[in-house]
């Protein structure tokens, strides 16, 4: 699943495009995403892209009128191509633009979504959504006081986006890696100290990802086409069975919260 890198990748990619741009007509080629495409969507055409945001995983494309919002969902991208360039299989959703360019989304899934937000209100989707990870907002203060009497494994911890947004599997892995932080250990019993060092490290590895241009995974890929690059410097997620790159030590699989968990039973206690 593209997790908030790619994400941001995506809105680096697509801004340039759309911003300040009028959108001429929103079509709608399949309806039955995630959720019901609503109506209101078309309330865009004829308006102007003011602004291009992201608040976890989901894109706001902002508008006087409202803002669409965007969700790529398990396997779903974003293009900016010419209006006249055939559409593709699963290519569900494009806005376009009186300039001739069409933004696409393309699910083959359909986990993703297309929905909207009225002016000076607040959808459903983001109710309750912890601070983004790249904030002051977040810090080892913050996963302190939210671990305290927490069972749960500090993995499912970090990953919980009412805790924080956008720490998903893949980096989740790598910063409880560096860390040197046993994935299974109990949020609730880590100390000040620990997420002391394990925020920064959480918020250098999807600033890394985000300027290397995502993590390449088979469904992903930047608007543009090309794939991220994260991928080549990926310590533990995806090297089951491969000697840790500290130690030597062969690399653990688990599963927690039904996620491929990778650790090194010696660097992480």
């Amino acid at each position: 699943m593209p997790e908030l890198p790619e994400v941001e990748v995506s809105r680096l990619g697509i801004e340039p495009h759309i911003k300040q741009k009028v959108v001429a007509e929103v079509r709608i080629h399949n309806g039955s995403l995630r959720w019901p495409v609503p109506d209101d969507v078309q309330l865009l055409s004829g308006k102007k892209i003011d602004a291009v945001h992201r608040r976890a995983k989901y894109l706001l494309l902002e508008s006087k009128v409202g803002s669409a919002i965007l969700h790529l969902g398990m396997s779903g991208n974003l293009r900016v191509v010419e209006k006249s360039e055939p559409l593709k299989k699963h290519d569900h959703v494009e806005i376009i633009f009186d300039n001739g360019l069409a933004l696409r989304l393309n699910d083959p899934r359909r986990f993703g979504a297309f929905l909207w937000q009225a002016p000076d209100e607040q959808h459903a989707v983001f109710a309750k959504l912890g601070p983004e990870p790249l904030t002051d907002e977040f810090d080892a203060k913050h996963l302190y006081e939210r671990s305290r009497g927490k069972r749960v494994a500090v993995k499912q911890f970090i990953m919980d986006n009412h805790v924080v947004v956008g720490v998903g599997n893949i980096y989740a892995n790598e910063s409880l890696f560096k860390a040197g932080i046993h994935p299974k250990r109990e949020a609730g019993k880590i100390s000040l100290a620990r997420y002391q060092k394990l925020t920064p490290i959480i918020k250098d590895t999807l600033a890394a990802a985000i300027l290397q241009g995502g993590t390449t995974l088979k469904d992903f890929a930047q608007s543009d086409g090309k794939p991220g690059y994260f991928a080549q410097e990926l310590m533990v997620y995806g090297r089951k069975g491969e000697p840790c790159v500290q130690c030597g030590t062969q690399l653990q699989e688990i599963r927690l919260g039904q996620r491929s968990t990778i650790f090194c039973t010696k660097c992480q206690r």
